[in-house]
């Protein structure tokens, strides 16, 4: 998917949603079997209910890899089911040595044909060209994350007076182009957004953090929207596990909407 097809189906849809498909196998409703099928059937009703409003699908692939080869299945069956019109992203968060990266492109964008991997740049540029050698595919690399120890790496202040974070999205932006290249950064360090702008105005943003997490939409998209929406904000369990019960894909439909429609308010 080429990053124009995404901002149009952001502004057809007048949505910036992402729906996180983090289906942790225990907290399936009581009707479903905890085994690979029910798996599969959760998430293809919770992908048909939700489809209208989202224009991209996040699995966290930890989910399904702590579930062995049937996990990988449900997540190939899942990955499958996603309609061609949203953007699919692999939260694998990846990143080693140049050969064995190139290992990991090869599993999520040809294997499994993922649009997209979030991958982590700690071991720099050599760790992250695998990736970028597909031209068709996003790297979204992790800029400013919202968990508690972000402040013992990317908030540290360098020599020259930068954060560490800042420093990575310069560099990073430097190895690749806005179609090529996306940046993680969490919602729950909104104000943040005005200055990373500052360094990377054109790239997209995958910014997890709204729901659950207690992010602030309205503050994302104040902070982080460009000229392009240039914003995926993705939630998760606030949607998919909206309910426990047989109505589980209803109500999920439901909270989508309600994002949808919020945000539909902040871009007209």
């Amino acid at each position: 998917m080429t990053k124009q097809f995404l901002v149009d189906q952001i502004k057809a849809k007048h949505s910036y949603l992402c729906v996180g498909l983090d289906t942790d196998i225990e907290k399936l409703p009581a009707h479903l079997p905890k085994n690979k099928e029910g798996v599969i059937a959760f998430n293809k009703a919770i992908i048909d209910a939700t489809a209208p409003f989202c224009v991209s699908y996040k699995l966290n692939t930890a989910f399904y890899e702590s579930q062995g080869l049937a996990g990988w299945e449900a997540m190939e069956a899942t990955l499958a089911h996603i309609p061609s019109t949203h953007f699919t992203i692999a939260d694998a968060k990846r990143g080693d040595i140049g050969n064995t990266s190139a290992q990991y492109a090869k599993t999520f964008f040809e294997v499994l044909p993922f649009d997209a991997i979030t991958v982590a740049p700690y071991m720099g540029k050599d760790s992250i060209d695998p990736f970028l050698a597909y031209t068709n595919k996003f790297t979204i690399v992790l800029g400013l994350t919202s968990n508690a120890g972000s402040a013992n790496f990317e908030q540290q202040k360098l020599a020259n007076g930068q954060f560490l974070y800042e420093s990575v999205l310069e560099q990073v932006s430097s190895w690749s182009s806005a179609e090529q290249l996306m940046f993680v950064v969490g919602a729950t360090k909104a104000e943040d957004l005005a200055s990373i702008r500052k360094i990377i105005p054109n790239h997209f943003l995958l910014v997890p953090g709204v729901g659950a997490q207690g992010g602030s939409l309205e503050e994302v998209t104040k902070y982080g929207k460009n000229n392009d929406i240039g914003l995926l904000v993705n939630a998760s369990r606030a949607i998919i596990f909206a309910s426990q019960q047989e109505n589980f894909a209803e109500e999920a439909a439901h909270q989508a909407k309600q994002y949808a429609d919020e945000m539909k308010s902040f871009l007209v």
